[in-house]
This record gives structure tokens, sequence and C-alpha cells, in this order.
């Protein structure tokens, strides 16, 4: 459904992968991967939203490098050696790329991000909170240094998080959803009972991946960024 486009503002180069749904339009969300990189599970994703009728784009954020689903070591580095300040920039730009596009409509730009994306999916609303209106982060969020400024965010968040997880603990997750409702964001988190890490992960990495449980949460995923984006 999707395909590779290449994309650039004044100071940076980007690619990424663009879904289009039948419609030829719709809103515009972004896709933020796993550390695995632009994968075929992030590129499943977006063709997934697509076929919701969101326009979707994945910016590669590892500019064309890969770890398997079996070099976890691999993974942590390339995320490890990943500047924040980079991956916001690149989001960005794909931000804007999308924006602009004739066939991207409704109210502003959503954000989904998965594991590592995530987490950065909190840096772009901060960073843009004059076009990011609607997240939806899985099993990722900032924690220790990696926090941006929160009172920045605009944008509504539904967060998807598991009970079983050593990467992004549940109880950090709900201290977070706590520290943004006192700043009178409007955010939810869900930690989901019996879940692990990656539990809507296509190619099912780590062994984690739930069907059932996706059945249950993607309807309500495609409802809320129709419901804050608009058609």
């Amino acid at each position: 459904m999707g395909e590779m486009i290449e994309f650039a503002s004044e100071s940076v180069d980007a690619r990424g992968y663009l879904a289009v749904p039948d419609s030829g339009s719709g809103p515009g969300v972004i896709v933020v991967q796993e550390w695995w990189g632009l994968d075929s599970g992030i590129k499943e994703m977006a063709d997934r939203l697509a076929t919701a009728g969101f326009v979707a784009l994945a910016p590669d954020l590892y500019h064309g490098e890969l770890a398997a689903h079996d070099e976890m070591d691999k993974a942590g580095q390339l995320m490890t050696d990943l500047p924040p300040d980079r991956a916001t920039r690149d989001m960005s730009v794909a931000v804007d790329h999308l924006d602009g596009l004739d066939i991207t409509t409704g109210r502003g730009i959503g954000v989904v991000g998965f594991c590592m994306g995530g987490m950065l999916s909190f840096l772009l609303a901060a960073d843009r909170p004059d076009k990011i209106t609607a997240a939806v982060p899985f099993y990722g969020f900032p924690h220790g240094d990696s926090q941006p400024d929160f009172s920045k965010i605009e944008a509504a968040i539904q967060g998807h998080m598991a009970e079983h997880d050593d990467f992004f603990p549940p109880s950090a997750a709900m201290h977070l959803e706590a520290e943004l409702q006192a700043l009178g964001k409007d955010v939810s988190f869900t930690v989901h009972e019996g879940s692990g890490h990656a539990f809507m992960a296509p190619h099912n990495a780590l062994g984690t991946q739930d069907q059932a449980l996706y059945d249950l949460i993607w309807p309500q995923v495609t409802s809320f960024l129709h419901d804050q984006l608009g058609s």
C-alpha cells in the first residue's frame, strides 16, 4: 500500500514510508519506529492506519540502518547512538512534509509510536505543539534524562502500556500520567493486564504479540485519532 519517499527542509534530507488510504486523502499521522528501525512491522502499522483512513508517514530515524529482530544488541546500540535532538528534528521535518501534502486533511497531525517511538512521540508533541494534536504512545514514554518540557504539550494523549515490561515499567507510566494530568493535560494511560512489551508488534520478535489485545485496542486508537483529527 505504501512507498518510500524522500523529503527535505533547508537543513535536513530525510526519507520515510508513506501510506495513503484508498480514498486518496485523510488526516495525517506520523508513525514512529521501534528500536529496530524502519522495518516491515512499522511499515505494516502505517499501512493499517491508511486502511483506517489516515495518511501515515513513518520517518526513517536511523537513516537507512536496521537491526534484524534477533539482533537486540545492535538495536540497543542504534537507539543509544540516536541523539534525541536529531530524532526530534527529523520527526519535525516529517510533520511539516505531511502537513504540506494536498491529500492531508483534518485538524493538526497525530503521532503513533511504539517502544522507542512511544517515548519519542512525547518529544515530538512537546517540540511541535503547533501541529501535534493527538498522540498514541505504545509501551514507551520518557523517563530519566530523556524527559522533554511536558508543559508545552497541547495534544490529547491515549497511551497503551504493558503490565510486564522491564523497559518501561507500568508504575513509572502511571506516575507520568499523574504528572501530566497535574499539568492540566488531556491524557489517559491504560496498563493492559497480562500483556508484555511489544504486544502490538506484527513481527512478534519478543514473543509477546497479542492478537486478541490488538483487536481490542486498534478500534479505540483509530476512533480516538478520528475524534481528535477529523475525518
